[in-house]
């Protein structure tokens, strides 16, 4: 069981499983010897496999990464989607119009229980992607996306940055 805690400014203060958590000067804080970097830690290290899962389309790893009733918005649906299995179809529906994506992470920051990342998307548009036929050309486009973490380590929310517009550009649907 992890001891509470509290965060005050840039410092991790704990409430319970510590000797002492403040010292009697209101200023200066005492080191508890809990790791509260840990979860951040373990975020970052989820996400490596959170890229994996995408490019493999791996639901049992997808199981595990993202909470049941974590829901998302997307182009592809009109409705929520949920879950890995809703998040997956995201991936296949990307997959319809490049049968080749990849995703590749090329950047990460990390905060308390929210992942920021910076993918690199790659394909060849090779099948019909929101009614426009295969151009063949290949894309490559930066896409942002901000994840957040529950306690157990798995994704509850995926807030993404607008990224169709380079994928609109890379198939010439748009200048």
């Amino acid at each position: 069981m992890s001891p509470e805690k509290i965060r005050l400014g840039h410092v991790w203060v704990c409430l319970a499983g510590c000797d002492s958590a403040i010292d009697t000067n209101p200023i200066r804080m005492v080191d508890c010897g809990m790791d509260h970097s840990s979860d951040v830690e373990r975020n970052r290290a989820l996400m490596k496999k959170f890229e994996q899962m995408i490019n493999t389309d791996d639901e049992s790893l997808g199981e595990q990464l993202i909470a049941p009733d974590a829901s998302f918005r997307t182009p592809a649906s009109p409705d929520l989607l949920y879950g890995a299995k809703g998040y997956l179809s995201v991936v296949k529906w990307m997959r319809s119009g490049f049968s080749d994506a990849q995703w590749k992470l090329e950047q990460m920051v990390a905060q308390d229980d929210v992942v920021a990342v910076r993918w690199t998307l790659t394909g060849t548009h090779d099948g019909t992607f929101l009614d426009i036929p295969p151009t063949g050309n290949k894309i490559a486009c930066s896409v942002m996306n901000f994840y957040t973490f529950n306690a157990d380590g798995q994704i509850i929310n995926d807030l993404s940055a607008e990224g169709m517009i380079g994928i609109l550009r890379g198939i010439g649907a748009v200048h």
